[in-house]
C-alpha cells in the first residue's frame, strides 16, 4: 500500500479506539519540546521585548514598574505623537486607573484616533498579544484606531505558542481569540510595505515589570 492509499484508507474506513487516539497523541506532544525553534531562552518577558521591538515587528514599547504608571505612560506616547488626551478605553477593572486628564470613553468610532485595553498574556515566541472577545473586551478595540496601546504584565507572558493553547483549553471559548503580532501592514501594492492598511498602524505596548528582572 502506498502513501496515499493508506491515508485514504484511514480516512474511509479505519476506526481506532479512543485509547489509540490517545496514546498517538501523547507521542506527538512529547515530541513538541524538540521541535520548538531555539528563539525563547532566559526570560520569556525579556523575549517577548525584543521580538515585540525588532525589526521583524517593529512596534514600539514603554517599561513601566507598576500598572498605576500606565496612564503617564499613554500620555507620554500621545504626547510624543502630538495627539490629544482622548482614548476608547477598555472597560476592565485592572485599568480603573486614575485617568485624569484624559477624555476617555467605551464606544469605538470608525475614526477612532487610539485605544488603550489590557491583553491577558502575551507569547514570547512570537511577539504576540492575546486578547479574548467578551462583554469588557470589545473586539474593535484592536482593529479601528490608528494607534493601538496596549498594556500587558510582565508575569502573564508564555514562551510558547503551545503555552497559549493549554490556556485556552481550560477555559470556555470566547466568540474571537486574536492574537496581535505588530501594526497592520501589507505589501500587496507593488511589494511597499504600506502600515494601518487593515487595522492600526501603530503598535505600543506598555510592560509592566521591574526593569532589571531577576533570573
Amino acid at each position: 500500500m502506498n502513501p496515499r492509499d493508506a491515508i485514504l484508507a484511514a480516512v474511509g474506513g479505519a476506526s481506532r479506539t479512543n485509547a489509540e487516539i490517545a496514546r498517538e497523541a501523547a507521542v506527538l506532544l512529547d515530541r513538541v519540546p524538540d521541535l520548538r525553534p531555539e528563539r525563547v531562552t532566559g526570560d520569556p518577558a525579556e523575549a517577548f521585548l525584543a521580538r515585540l521591538t525588532g525589526p521583524a515587528i517593529g512596534a514600539t514599547a514603554t517599561r513601566v514598574p507598576s500598572l498605576v504608571d500606565a496612564p503617564a505612560a499613554v500620555r507620554a506616547y500621545l504626547d510624543a505623537h502630538s495627539l490629544p488626551a482622548r482614548i476608547a478605553l477598555r472597560p476592565h477593572p485592572r485599568l480603573a486607573l486614575d485617568w485624569s486628564g484624559f477624555a476617555t470613553h467605551r464606544a469605538i468610532a470608525v475614526d477612532e484616533t487610539a485605544s488603550v485595553f489590557l491583553a491577558p498574556y502575551a507569547v514570547a515566541e512570537t511577539g504576540s498579544l492575546v486578547f479574548r472577545s467578551g462583554p469588557d473586551m470589545p473586539v474593535l478595540l484592536a482593529f479601528l484606531p490608528l494607534h493601538c496601546i496596549v498594556v500587558i504584565e510582565a508575569e502573564n507572558v508564555v514562551p510558547w505558542l503551545e503555552d497559549c493553547a493549554a490556556i485556552e483549553a481550560k477555559r470556555p471559548a470566547p466568540r474571537n481569540l486574536n492574537l496581535i503580532t505588530g501594526a497592520s501592514g501589507t505589501t500587496d501594492i507593488e511589494g511597499a510595505l504600506v502600515r494601518g492598511a487593515h487595522g492600526p498602524a501603530h503598535l505600543h505596548v506598555i510592560f509592566v515589570g521591574p526593569s532589571n528582572p531577576q533570573p
